[in-house]
């Protein structure tokens, strides 16, 4: 199997997609890729970190994965994204790191990546499909692939049926609803085998 390099790209204030990338880097891994997952920079105030214990508890435990550098981009085969949903639309701290990505699409370097995204929100119909659908926007600009997991897997089904890629409830305990384990770990090995087809046909 061709070594596709995969970045799993999150943001993360409470501890959930930094476990939904947690179980794409396993997925992927477990389909033969080499993973990093890597967060975006906090935006956020100190003080406001502090003042949400759940907040700062996730900051300290997570202080050693490293942030998301241009480099990492250039470096990845496939992206995967995970952001929770902010009024329907991805976090500010997820846009400003996209933002910054002008340079290298500029360059055509961001071209035939694979993307995927996942997300989470605290109901059902919080804005999960419109978070997801806001962020591939940018990928289209790129020029990049999105690998959607669809109903490729009867998993999608159990997790919440998002086509559009893996989206789950947490509720004010800040546990998840759904269990999605299974569905994460098939998006990731489904945009790890799309990735090794583009290489293939790209070599």
């Amino acid at each position: 199997m061709t070594n596709v390099k995969l970045a799993v790209i999150y943001y993360s204030m409470g501890g959930t997609n930094y476990q939904l990338s947690k179980w794409a880097e396993e997925g992927a891994k477990e389909a033969g890729a080499e993973v990093k997952v890597l967060k975006v920079p906090e935006l956020a105030p100190q003080s406001a970190i502090e003042g949400n214990p759940a907040w700062k508890a996730h900051v300290d435990a997570t202080k050693d994965v490293p942030e998301v550098t241009l480099n990492d981009l250039e470096w990845a085969d496939a992206i995967i994204f995970s952001v929770p949903t902010r009024f329907g639309n991805m976090p500010s701290q997820m846009k400003q790191f996209l933002d910054t990505t002008g340079g290298l699409w500029f360059n055509g370097k961001l071209v035939n990546k694979v993307v995927s995204a996942m997300t989470s929100a605290q109901n059902p119909h919080g804005g999960q499909e419109a978070t997801i659908l806001a962020l591939y926007t940018t990928m289209y600009h790129w020029g990049a692939i999105v690998a959607a997991p669809g109903y490729t897997d009867p998993v999608t089904f159990a997790a919440g049926g998002n086509p559009y890629g893996t989206s789950v409830t947490v509720d004010q305990d800040g546990k998840m609803v759904e269990n999605v384990e299974a569905a994460v770990k098939h998006q990731a090995k489904r945009t790890v085998n799309v990735a090794e087809l583009v290489k293939k046909g790209n070599q």
